[in-house]
C-alpha cells in the first residue's frame, strides 16, 4: 500500500497493537494521519470529538487484509478527497 499512501504505518509498527481507543486516536491526531478501521467506535468518537483525525470506516464484514487493500486502493481518490477536505471527517467505505 505504500505505493498509493506512503509514510503509512500498522499500529503494530509503532507498539499501539494494544492500545486503547484514545491512545490511537491521539497519535493519529499529532502525527496527522487517516485512521482506518472496521470499528464503529473510532466513527462514534468522531462524531463526538470532531474532524481531527479523519477516519476511514470499513464498513464490509469478515474480510481479509487482502480484500481491506482492494477497497482502500479502488477508493484512491475518495481517500484523497477525504484528506484535502476539512469538512469531512469520515469515509465509509463498503
Amino acid at each position: 500500500m505504500s505505493d498509493l499512501f506512503p509514510g503509512s504505518i500498522h499500529v503494530q509498527d509503532v507498539n499501539l497493537d494494544t492500545a486503547k481507543d484514545s491512545a490511537l486516536w491521539e497519535f493519529a491526531r499529532e502525527k496527522d494521519f487517516i485512521i482506518v478501521s472496521k470499528d464503529v467506535d473510532f466513527s462514534d468518537r468522531s462524531v463526538l470529538a470532531g474532524n481531527t483525525p479523519k477516519l476511514i470506516w470499513i464498513r464490509r464484514g469478515n474480510c481479509s487484509t487482502k480484500q481491506i487493500e482492494e477497497i482502500l486502493r479502488t477508493h484512491f481518490n475518495d481517500i484523497k478527497n477525504l484528506k484535502e477536505s476539512p469538512d469531512i471527517g469520515v469515509l465509509a467505505l463498503f
